[in-house]
């Protein structure tokens, strides 16, 4: 094995840079996706709650991959059907849109439960306390209370979106050049698959520990003078 790995070396590189990209965005609609559902869940409204509880049993109730070829093929299809009708026959979903809604979604799903159990946590005497200052519900919420939910959130939504990263691996069913399809092709042309999938490994590993870091740091910020008071 030579240090550029037979010449897919860069290949490798580019397959983890596809890697990053989705799996930050996967995160981004997720995040959008949980505390939504965690707030449909510890809704008032019994329509929301039923909403929210729905979306996270069911998606959480379904293997990662089968969204992915759901979301894929079953977006596909209809694109093709609309395309159709709008004179524009090769309308299709990128496998990148795809996988980013499928794992947006799984991950949105999990994150509900973090978001919630968060949610839960905050003293209910600061929403009180907040009325009685004279703020607006959405003021209380951005001001008092997500904070709050958002520090101790983070250890759960670390965990998960390290899942998520190695989730990436999924998509490589539908043909997007990340980390893993980049080793599949690599093996196809050299038969060395002991080489490109260790060196996968590898970049996977990486991009665990620097996520690792990330999160790390993360969590500091968030718990700056929550450490000092506990003292």
């Amino acid at each position: 094995m030579t240090f550029d790995l037979n010449g897919f070396g860069g290949v490798l590189l580019a397959g983890m840079l596809m890697t990053i990209a989705l799996a930050l965005s996967s995160l981004a609609l997720g995040l959008v996706l949980g505390l939504a559902g965690a707030l449909a869940k510890t809704s008032s409204s019994l329509p929301l709650r039923w909403i929210g509880s729905s979306y996270s049993t069911i998606v959480r109730g379904v293997p990662e991959l089968i969204w992915v070829l759901l979301i894929y093929l079953g977006t596909s299809s209809l694109l093709l059907q609309i395309g159709q009708l709008i004179g524009r026959p090769n309308l299709a979903i990128s496998a990148f849109a795809a996988g980013t809604l499928a794992l947006g979604l799984c991950f949105g799903a999990y994150a509900t439960e973090v978001f919630r159990g968060a949610l839960l946590a905050v003293p209910r005497g600061h929403r009180e306390a907040g009325l009685a200052l004279g703020m607006s519900s959405p003021r209380i919420f951005w001001r008092l209370i997500l904070p709050q939910m958002w520090r101790m959130a983070l250890p759960g939504l670390g965990n998960l979106f390290m899942i998520l990263m190695k989730d990436t691996a999924l998509v490589s069913v539908i043909g997007l050049t990340e980390i893993m399809r980049q080793a599949q092709i690599a093996v196809s042309f050299t038969k060395q698959p002991f080489t490109f999938y260790l060196a996968a490994a590898g970049l996977y590993l990486v991009l665990t520990m620097v996520s690792m870091a990330v999160m790390h740091q993360l969590e500091k910020r968030a718990g700056r003078g929550f450490t000092r008071a506990a003292r």
